[in-house]
Parts: structure tokens; C-alpha cells; sequence
């Protein structure tokens, strides 16, 4: 069997994190199949859908790297074509027109309410003759749903799921204002992709029982449904913005990589045995429907930060380089030059265990690319303001020194035993006037990749400050 399979969002808003999983899954579901990965964009609501949000979608998808195989179809292109199913029906006698009106359908639900029924249409209009119709009242196309027997799904995740057809009334398929509704759409559009696989999130497991019946009516081959339990927070509780609950986007802003990102996502309800770092092309040939769990999975940031710092760690550092720069080009309001790439690039080694996000990569690699006189934070502002004639003689010592690690390092070193003192005591006060801090990277390791000059320059601002 050929796989197809599909990602449907509506464009009336951000990719969101369970979206994303979603696209995931399917991607990684095709890829594994060697199947086709199709994008849909359900825009038939016209009030809420946005340009931007489809642009985001889009491009959230693309920096995850799970890119689409053909065009993007526009689902509001195609409301014709729907509603030509729903008058099929019609035609076969399958379907009929319903003239209720809201208040006869509000009427309807208050009753069934007060007797401690269900919900649902009573069926009023299935098998009246239209002629019968009051005058100036628009209809309905209503599906002709059985009304005995079962509605049965072998969900591929769920397992065998069973609803009684009585609970299950004759949903509208056609408004009166002539355009289709949900479930009619997804049906025809998945049917005209030749999807194979429905895989989604478990919230669309009662349209599964429409949509089944509205495909055994039209006659159509009826996909394998697979519905992914949700993202909940860390507590347990459903995901909300505290949790996680963003946008793609916002999680690249933050710093994060798309291939921790996927990693991180792939393992929220999947699972292949205690294996938690799990590159792309090793989750496609390991993926399938069959690991992935019933219980909603626990979204939780130290998990992904920590997944995050590793492909960080392993990530090519001309590349760190260029993903780090816009944050740094932000705080400095100027381009980043040649030797600011070239300093990064040197210092990135001592800088990658210091971080977890790109964000954070950016905060510590600060100092090397500040211009002078470079911030200095309180501590090492009171650490510099005690110790001003050290600076000054250690600058005047260093000029003639060799600029490289070791020889900086054998000269501070002998500065403090003359000194009397220990390297630390030395080391310290230099760092802070290097770095503005009294935390970074080796020391000698950053005077070297600062370079005389600035080192140099740095020392001069202490003392004189």
C-alpha cells in the first residue's frame, strides 16, 4: 500500500508546539514509507484565516525542515467541488434538505436538555417531502446517517473505538448559505489527495465517526485513522503558554536549533526504547504509528534545553556563528566586522559548554565583540576599583610579551610570584577588566583570541576608569 499522508492546519494562527509534533509525525510516518507528505491549509475561514499566519506556518515548517512534497493546497479553493459531494448525496437520496429554523433548533436542544437526552437534531426533516417546506426558509443538506448498528474505528493509536450510530445524529454537510462544513471538506479533500493516513491529534477522534459515515455514503475507501494523544504541561495540566504552548517561531527566537527541536518533539509520545538523542535520518528509519503512546505526553523546557545544548555542542561553528549574530547585532545596533566573526569562531569551543540556547550562546559571547569601553557588571566594577595599580602594572608587563595562551600565561604567572601573590589573585582582576565579568572561558585562552590590541586597550580602560 502506498502511503499518503497529510498536514491540515487552519491558518488563524501560529504553527503552535502540538502542531508541529503533528507535521512530525506525518513527515517522519511518509519518510519512513517512502510515501508522500502533503500540506493543506484549511482557509475556509474566511473571518479568522490570515495571510501572516499562513507565511508563518509556512515558514515554521521549513526551519523544522519537514518540507512538503508538491503545491500547498488552499482548501477555500476548492468549495465547489464540496459541495458538489454534498448534492451527490443529495441526488442519491442519501442526504436531504432540513428547513428548520434556529429558534425550531434551539427549541429542539432545550427539550431534549429538560429530559436529560443528548443533544442532538431529532431528524424533523428526514423524511418529509420537501414540498412541505415553509416559504422563505433557506435549507440545510443534512446526511442521512444509519441509524442502528455501529460506527467502529481501528484507530492506529487508539485502538478499536466503538460508538452506537443512535448517539450520532444527521450532521449538516451543506450551510444554507451553500458552503460545506468541516467534516464534509476533510472527507472530499482527503479523498481527492489519496490520503492513505490520517494521523492528529486525539481532539478530531469524534469528527473521526462523521467522517467515516460520510465516506461509507459517497462509497469511498475510508483511511487509516491514527489520533496522537495531546502535549500537556510539566504538571499535567493542559499545555497553556507558561507551559510551551508557542509558536514555532517564538521557539527559534529563543535560540533553540530545528534539529533539537525535532528531536525534542519526536519524543514527546514516541518512544524507542530508553534512546532520547535520536538523529533525523535515524527517526526515519526507526518511526512508525505502533511506539507511539495513549497517554498525553509532558512537555517540559530542561528536557529541550538540554537536548538543545547538545546539538549545539555539535553543531559546525561557522554556522554558530552566523545563527548567534543577529542576537549579537541587536544588542551592539551595529553589523557584526570580519574579526568579530573571527573572534567567535576562535572563542566558540570555551563558549558552547557555557550555553543552552543560541540566545544564551549570544550573552556569553558578548564581551568578545563589545565595543570599548566594554559593560562591566557590579562585581567586577568593585573587583577592578580595588585593584587599579595591579592593572596598570600587569598592562605594562604584558606589552612585552609574546600574545599567544602559554607565553600570557608564564608571564602573569611569574608577575604573581614577584607579587608575592597567587595566580588567582592576579587572574581575577585582569578577566574582569577583559570580560566585564568574573566568569568566562579560560583566561589566557581569551587574551589570546582578543588579540594584543584590544587586550591591551581593555586593560588601559580598567585602570583609567
Amino acid at each position: 500500500m502506498s502511503v499518503t499522508v497529510r498536514f491540515a492546519p487552519s491558518p488563524t494562527g501560529f504553527l503552535h508546539i502540538g502542531g508541529a509534533r503533528t507535521a512530525l509525525f506525518n513527515w517522519l510516518f511518509a519518510k519512513h514509507h517512502q510515501g508522500r507528505f502533503l500540506l493543506r491549509i484549511e482557509d475556509t475561514d474566511r473571518a479568522r484565516s490570515t495571510k501572516e499566519a499562513v507565511d508563518e506556518i509556512l515558514g515554521g515548517l521549513e526551519w523544522l525542515g519537514l518540507i512538503w512534497d508538491g503545491e500547498v493546497l488552499m482548501q477555500s479553493q476548492r468549495l465547489a467541488r464540496h459541495a458538489e459531494a454534498a448534492r451527490q448525496l443529495l441526488a442519491e437520496g442519501k442526504a436531504y434538505y432540513c428547513y428548520c429554523t434556529p429558534e425550531e433548533l434551539e427549541r429542539m436542544r432545550e427539550k431534549a436538555r429538560k429530559e436529560g437526552r443528548s443533544v442532538r437534531y431529532d431528524g424533523t426533516w428526514r423524511d418529509r417531502d420537501p414540498a412541505e417546506a415553509p416559504p422563505g426558509i433557506p435549507p440545510v443538506i443534512r446526511l442521512k446517517a444509519p441509524q442502528t448498528g455501529e460506527t467502529v474505528i481501528d484507530d492506529r493509536v487508539q485502538g478499536r473505538v466503538v460508538v452506537a450510530n443512535e448517539q450520532i445524529d444527521d450532521l449538516i454537510l451543506l450551510r444554507a448559505d451553500g458552503t460545506p462544513t468541516y467534516n464534509l471538506s476533510v472527507v472530499v479533500d482527503d479523498h481527492d489527495m489519496a490520503i492513505s493516513h490520517v494521523i492528529r491529534g486525539d481532539e478530531h477522534l469524534n469528527n473521526a465517526f462523521r467522517q467515516t459515515q460520510i465516506y461509507r455514503a459517497l462509497g469511498w475507501a475510508v483511511p487509516a485513522f491514527a489520533h496522537v494523544p495531546l502535549i500537556h504541561g510539566a504538571d499535567g495540566a493542559k499545555l497553556s503558554k507558561r507551559h510551551g504552548a508557542l509558536g514555532v517561531e517564538e521557539y527559534r527566537a529563543m535560540g533553540y536549533l530545528p534539529e533539537a527541536l525535532r528531536n525534542y518533539l519526536l519524543r514527546l509520545g514516541w518512544s524507542h526504547g530508553d534512546d532520547e538523542i535520536i538523529a533525523t535520518q535515524q527517526a526515519i528509519a526507526w518511526f512508525d504509528l505502533d511506539a507511539v503512546g495513549r497517554a498525553p505526553a509532558r512537555f517540559d523546557f530542561a528536557k529541550l534545553a538540554s537536548l538543545n545544548a547538545h546539538y549545539m555542542r555539535e553543531s559546525n561553528d561557522a554556522r554558530l556563528v552566523e545563527l548567534v549574530a543577529p542576537y549579537l547585532e541587536l544588542a551592539l545596533g551595529r553589523k557584526l566586522r570580519e574579526d568579530d566573526k573571527w573572534r567567535l569562531r576562535a572563542a566558540l569551543p570555551g563558549l558552547k559548554p557555557r550555553a543552552k540556547t543560541i540566545a544564551e550562546l549570544a550573552e556569553v559571547a558578548h564581551f568578545y565583540v563589545a565595543a570599548r569601553p566594554i559593560p562591566i557588571d557590579q562585581k567586577a566594577a568593585k573587583l577592578i576599583a580595588e585593584s587599579k595599580p595591579l592593572l596598570q602594572a600587569i598592562a605594562e608587563t604584558l606589552g612585552a610579551s609574546e600574545w599567544n595562551s602559554a607565553a600570557l600565561e608564564e608571564v602573569v604567572r611569574r608577575f604573581a610570584e614577584a607579587q608575592g601573590s597567587k595566580l588567582g589573585t592576579v587572574a581575577q582582576p585582569i578577566r574582569a577588566a577583559l570580560t566585564g565579568s568574573t566568569a568566562s572561558p579560560p583566561l589566557f585562552e581569551v587574551m589570546a583570541i582578543l588579540g594584543r590590541e584590544e587586550g591591551l586597550g581593555r586593560l588601559a580602560d580598567a585602570a583609567e576608569a
